[in-house]
């Protein structure tokens, strides 16, 4: 076997693919090494039950870059977008339901039940955030400048930054600048009264993150989200056959277009020599030599465990272990009998259903579940994001059946305490919680599967828990992530590059960070 290559790749996640796929459409012959049997790194479906099909970690994509679906060609390889017509149902523990849609006509329909000023102030709202949210989407989809010493193209690029930010006018502009730092709960509260709807505005400033509503920041995470869909209450994107279905289309590509793929290969260190990375080896024993390593894994996993940390300085290795990322959500996958019905949603109708169910009413609920993991504690009252899939997509469960995918948080990966011991409480609680707002719900479950924030460290390899590779905060954005001088997808190791979610842009499924790193990557080597 001929163990040299161009490029290896370290993860089959969403991004090593996309990165990959970049690096064949160059010329270049890279070598994905996953080491999980099927590629996908957070976005796989598995079968958890007998005829039960789930996303068993993402439900829900970022969603991918338009640019990489087109490049990629996705659907000729397989791929199956479902984005239901309704973003979002949020329920009220005294009963109501606020249902959001990607039509901003029929959301303040049901805004105005509520409140007919913020059913008229929700489209303002809209167009503002579309208008900001495509400022932001070119903005992460730019390389970070080297701020000692900006290229030439780096300069360009804040050239065009800065002439789309100057395009917003006057009064977007000043929203821009003025909201990344504020809490998503300040924010929501400028423009509506409903706390239900405030809720949902906030709820997706905080999600993934160890922010709570009131946190200085969590507005930036808002508008982040908003550079992939404009959407206030964000859509829902997912694949028939489960969010798995999106990698198993980016490896079709990624081999289509000359990427090699091996499954079952776990990459124990990074071997270096004379202050450059020369290749890797393998938990069989195996060592590939390459020309570059690239790892799709987060950075503190890349360069304190598989990287020999000598190869580094001191004050770098002090700032990487300083790089926050705390992981706050849970994933409870659960097979049901049958489907539950919501005292909110009258005669049954489950079309409420099929976007994105949010159980979380008002920002102050949201700020005490994040209070309690401050502490090492899971909410005992959690934020939870639900989705069941099986209704957009019947092949998932076996008829008559569903499959509910759920998102817990908050639960800090370090727990007082043992997590063995607290996952049955921990399914407990969400189960609990779901029960008041679907009362027939406990009688329904034939099984659950739980995954807590440290199955995801340990299981997935995801430090931390964290599913973004790291928090995504002000202080760990744009030219500071994962740090400042080393944002551009290098690191202090020669021929050794990053491009996972702890890179810029770090907004979850998008494909930005691979397709950002697979750019600056092609240079260097063609250099």
């Amino acid at each position: 076997m001929n163990n040299s290559r161009d490029v290896v790749i370290i993860g089959g996640g969403h991004n090593g693919l996309v990165c990959a796929f970049y690096l064949a459409k160059a010329g270049f012959k890279p070598l994905v090494l996953e080491r999980n049997a099927q590629v996908g790194g957070a976005a796989v479906s598995d079968e958890f039950h007998p005829g039960f099909r789930c996303s068993t970690l993402a439900h829900s994509a970022g969603p991918i870059r338009p640019d990489i679906v087109r490049d990629m060609q996705l659907e000729t390889h397989g791929l199956r977008l479902i984005t239901p017509e309704i973003c979002v149902t949020a329920l009220s523990p005294e009963g109501r339901a606020l249902s959001l849609y990607r039509d901003t006509k029929k959301s303040a329909e049901q805004i105005v039940g509520f409140s007919q000023k913020d059913a008229a102030k929700y489209a303002e709202f809209e167009q503002s955030l579309a208008k900001i949210g495509k400022v932001m989407a070119e903005a992460l989809a730019t390389t970070p400048p080297d701020i000692e010493d900006p290229s030439s193209s780096d300069l360009w690029n804040m050239l065009k930054t800065g002439r789309a930010i100057r395009k917003l006018g006057k009064k977007d502009m000043f929203r821009l600048l003025r909201w990344g730092p504020m809490a998503v709960a300040d924010l929501a509260a400028e423009y509506f009264e409903t706390e239900l709807l405030r809720a949902v505005i906030a709820a997706r400033g905080v999600f993934g993150t160890f922010l709570g509503p009131w946190s200085a920041g969590s507005a930036l995470v808002f508008l982040i989200r908003a550079a992939g869909d404009p959407h206030p209450a964000g859509g829902t994107y997912s694949a028939a056959g489960g969010i798995g279905a999106i990698t198993d289309a980016m490896a079709n590509a990624a081999k289509a277009a000359g990427a090699e793929i091996r499954t079952g290969a776990e990459v124990i260190e990074i071997r270096v020599q004379n202050g450059s990375a020369t290749g890797v080896l393998l938990s069989t024993g195996e060592e590939i030599h390459a020309r570059a390593v690239i790892s799709n894994a987060d950075p503190k996993r890349t360069l304190l465990k598989l990287t020999d940390p000598t190869h580094l300085s001191p004050d770098f290795v002090q700032r990487l272990q300083n790089y926050r990322a705390n992981g706050t959500v849970a994933k409870i996958n659960l097979a049901l009998a049958g489907l539950p019905q919501f005292t909110a949603l009258k005669n049954g109708d489950s079309s409420a259903l099929k976007g994105r169910i949010q159980i979380g009413h008002e920002i102050d609920y949201l700020e005490r579940a994040f209070d309690e993991s401050k502490y090492g504690n899971f909410s005992r009252l959690p934020y939870l994001e639900i989705a069941i899939p099986s209704l957009t997509d019947p092949t998932l469960a076996p008829e008559g059946k569903q499959v509910m995918s759920i998102y817990m948080q908050y639960a800090p990966c370090k727990l007082k305490g043992d997590w063995e011991q607290q996952r049955k409480a921990l399914g407990q609680t969400v189960v609990q919680t779901l029960a008041e707002y679907a009362p027939n719900l406990p009688e329904l479950i034939l099984t659950h599967q739980i995954i807590t924030p440290l199955d995801l460290e340990e299981k997935y390899g995801l430090t931390g828990g964290q599913i973004f590779h790291g928090e995504l905060a002000l202080d760990q954005f744009f030219t500071m992530r994962p740090l400042l001088d080393w944002a551009r997808y290098r690191t202090p190791i020669e021929n050794l590059y990053l491009c996972g979610s702890g890179t810029h842009p770090g907004a979850g499924l998008t494909g930005g960070s691979g397709a950002n790193a697979a750019r600056e990557i092609v240079k260097a080597l063609k250099r």
